[in-house]
């Protein structure tokens, strides 16, 4: 979700996934934990500074957490390339269960687990506010599919880097229409009241706005510098920016919500389980629709993989612009980040041991 991988390099089958990615993608578990343990520190420590700062809004709008998450989402957005789309049916199959995943079965999927898991198996352990809270974090997430951590996913299974560039720029246009409607629907089935205008805001803002002006951007580096390399050069010197403000956002969540965790130290292991069980169920769906239609392994790998991740910054900025920061909602979404990249990474070693299951071309 931050950044693209260019390098399309075929790796052997026998690679250690963990030991081709950038520092930070290894870690991030890591670091988002240790940015955890820093928020509920300061937060504790400053109260009053992190109040401050809960204060900067405009129109449900944080502006400290939306500087953050524009230096987390433009990059990202500079990165994909739309001619792309012209070979939208280079390799029909692959795109159609992407799309059937990402758009008719994941929403659903992951607000039917959420009201399953907070308002029957937990519902003893936390209030009727508390679960809805929860839920709606976990219905913003799975409607929004993975946009960039997905071209590391991609190279990590030898994927096809040209179909995977086909993936991100079709669901980003798809996003920019559905991913409002489809929240709205869900959240309304589950009873939480939808403020349209902050939805249908939020979105122009944190999807809309970035992705017109990463066009705008990668035109620009296109027409006045004939180095092939220009964009990924570009994306590289922003992604310290982008790393800088996903770590920050965390520290100033995780501050937000210091109170609430310490009281319930088990509400991240919660929250959780339902993101697991939908990770490596979609997955499942995903990759066995690939094995049953014969799908090549390098465009099965990447369609099963961008439905598994989530474009987490996005589902980050909308909970808080929707339900604040103090909210459920923007806690479940940040759990999203601590568990995405091990059980990415524990998928991506195994598609790799099963490729031998699929057709090579």
């Amino acid at each position: 979700m931050l950044t693209e991988n260019t390098n399309t390099k075929n790796t052997p089958s026998t690679i250690d996934p963990a030991s081709s990615i950038g520092v930070f993608e290894k870690w991030l578990s890591v670091w988002v934990a240790l940015s955890i343990a820093a928020g509920i520190t300061l937060g504790q420590a400053f109260p009053d500074a992190f109040a401050l700062l809960a204060r900067l809004e405009y129109a449900n709008v944080n502006l400290a957490i939306a500087v953050l998450i524009w230096a987390m989402v433009y990059p990202m957005m500079v990165s994909v390339d739309f001619s792309s789309i012209t070979h939208v049916a280079d390799q029909p199959k692959g795109l159609l269960i992407t799309l059937v995943v990402n758009w008719l079965i994941k929403p659903f999927s992951m607000a039917a687990l959420g009201v399953l898991f907070f308002n029957y198996v937990f519902v003893d352990l936390m209030s009727a506010a508390e679960a809805n809270s929860y839920i709606a974090g976990l219905i913003l997430l799975g409607a929004a599919p993975c946009t960039a951590m997905v071209f590391v996913w991609s190279q990590l299974t030898k994927g096809d880097p040209n179909y995977t560039l086909v993936q991100v720029s079709v669901n980003d246009i798809i996003m920019i229409f559905a991913y409002a409607p489809i929240v709205a629907l869900l959240l309304g089935v589950t009873d939480i009241p939808v403020p349209w205008d902050t939805l249908v805001l939020s979105v122009a803002l944190y999807v809309l706005v970035p992705l017109i002006a990463g066009v705008l951007t990668r035109r620009r580096l296109q027409k006045t510098d004939k180095n092939p390399d220009a964009v990924a050069n570009f994306t590289a010197r922003l992604k310290p920016f982008s790393i800088f403000g996903l770590l920050v956002t965390v520290v100033l969540l995780f501050g937000f919500q210091g109170n609430v965790i310490l009281a319930q130290p088990l509400l991240i292991l919660l929250i959780a389980v339902p993101l697991l069980i939908q990770s490596y169920g979609i997955f499942a769906i995903a990759y066995g629709a690939a094995w049953f239609m014969r799908v090549p392994f390098k465009i099965a790998a990447p369609c099963a993989m961008i439905g598994t991740s989530n474009f987490f910054e996005l589902a980050v900025a909308v909970a808080i612009s929707l339900f604040g920061l103090h909210s459920g909602a923007a806690l479940a979404t940040v759990v999203g980040v601590l568990v995405e990249v091990p059980v990415m990474l524990s998928l991506v070693m195994f598609a790799n041991r099963t490729q031998g299951l699929f057709p090579r071309s």
